[in-house]
């Protein structure tokens, strides 16, 4: 990653925040784009500090022209854009009948269309460089969770549109990467919204229990430099994909009643 130009979005924490650290200890050049810009510039300057080079954009992924400026000015600060990481992401935590249409807006909007609007305009750069664009997804972009019918939604949606492009530019030399993390610590759930959209708070799970954001960060990190279409993280995620794969009926009774046990559960 000598040198590569790395942008990765929803980089002011979490998942986004490890990539960014990774990818600049690699000697990329990276480029970060998300809402806060506070959070942001903190990251920038001790990644300076540590002999890396970053810039940070504020951006909502959200908002198209705020991709079209991510995208421009990773270009005009570095010249090249090596590899995309669509890492922004919102969750949701309601019973769909309980759900306000917005919520599932809000997260197609950011989850998917941030996605497409990332990639859309960052395409014809790294296509010149054969280079790669990740897709963050989740374990619900495989196994749909209840009481998470947006956030399955867009996973499903992202995945189906970065499978698609893989497909469309086999003979170009792009790579196209996604990735599933299964439960991972992050600030996600404690963001993650409520039926009415707003923020529930508090994680309803055990974050000590989880792989940490910085292990997620290193196993995309070898993906992209292996050129992989796909990695599963963490057991719990490898063993939901297999059973789904056999028994899919059983898994839907076993998801059922493991996410009835967290606290404040909308099946309870």
């Amino acid at each position: 990653m000598k040198n590569k130009v790395v942008i990765i979005t929803g980089a002011s924490s979490g998942i986004g925040k490890a990539l960014a650290y990774e990818f600049a200890t690699r000697g990329a050049k990276v480029v970060m784009g998300a809402r806060n810009i506070t959070h942001l510039s903190i990251i920038e300057k001790d990644i300076v500090e540590k002999g890396g080079e970053a810039i940070s954009i504020k951006t909502d992924v959200s908002i198209e022209s705020d991709c079209v400026n991510l995208i421009n000015e990773a270009i005009n600060n570095f010249g090249k854009i090596d590899v995309l990481i669509n890492n922004a992401g919102i969750s949701m935590r309601a019973l769909f009948e309980d759900t306000d249409l917005d919520v599932i807006k809000k997260l197609m909007d950011v989850n998917f269309w941030g996605t497409v609007f990332c990639t859309k305009y960052a395409l014809p750069h790294i296509l010149k460089q054969k280079g790669s664009v990740v897709g963050v997804s989740s374990i619900a972009g495989i196994k749909a969770l209840p009481a998470r019918t947006g956030y399955s939604a867009s996973k499903y949606a992202m995945d189906g549109f970065l499978e698609a492009l893989r497909v469309e530019n086999l003979r170009k030399g792009i790579h196209v990467l996604i990735a599933y993390p299964g439960f991972t610590a992050s600030n996600i759930r404690n963001t993650s919204l409520d039926a009415h959209g707003s923020a529930q708070g508090e994680s309803p799970r055990d974050e000590d229990k989880m792989m940490t954001p910085e292990e997620v960060a290193v196993h995309v990190y070898k993906a992209v430099l292996k050129r992989k279409k796909k990695i599963i993280l963490t057991r719990q995620g490898k063993l939901i994909f297999q059973i789904n794969k056999f028994v899919p009926a059983m898994l839907d009774k076993m998801i059922y009643k493991g996410l009835a046990k967290e606290p404040d559960s909308p099946f309870s």
